[in-house]
């Protein structure tokens, strides 16, 4: 198994989070396949997917850090992307989350995972500020941020058309 080195690896009291992986390439793809991508930009093809599964990777080289993959300890079968991630024209550093299994919804795993990377961002890549784009009708991932402390901030300047942003520590830069 090729892994990018070096990178963090994180762990929660149920998770482990650490750098995407060659095989972690089937659930991202089933995921932007499917219409639960809805919010992440999908659903996309197998090309674009695989285009997309490229820049999570390719993020940790450029930028020295990027979305860590999630799963529990107990079971390498990823449950989604998690952490800080600010691509080429964001206006803002994001710490986002996906939750690819929606047998996995309601246990609390994306919060989880976000909160550990939230720590992950202020204390160590030592970010003022972080902010998450979420889609106004994404109503899962309102409640996810609400729940990190996150608030909505009018101010802010989205990412996309019809994305809300929940400030989670910090001033608009």
């Amino acid at each position: 198994m090729i892994a990018l080195a070096p990178t963090p690896i994180l762990r929660t009291q149920r998770l482990t989070l650490r750098a995407p992986i060659a095989t972690d390439w089937p659930g991202i793809r089933d995921f932007m396949a499917s219409p639960r991508s809805r919010w992440a930009g999908g659903p996309l093809d197998r090309r674009n997917a695989w285009r997309l599964f490229g820049s999570f990777v390719g993020h940790w080289v450029l930028r020295d850090y990027g979305l860590f993959v999630y799963h529990r300890h107990d079971d390498p079968t990823p449950l989604g992307t998690v952490g800080p991630y600010r691509p080429e024209g964001w206006p803002e550093p994001e710490i986002g989350w996906t939750l690819w299994d929606p047998a996995s919804e309601g246990q609390g795993y994306a919060t989880e995972a976000a909160r550990k990377t939230l720590a992950y961002a202020r204390d160590t890549l030592r970010w003022a500020s972080a902010v998450s784009y979420i889609s106004s009708a994404n109503t899962a991932s309102i409640a996810v941020a609400e729940r990190l402390g996150a608030s909505f901030d009018p101010a802010a300047t989205p990412n996309h058309d019809g994305a809300l942003v929940y400030r989670h520590w910090g001033q608009a830069q």
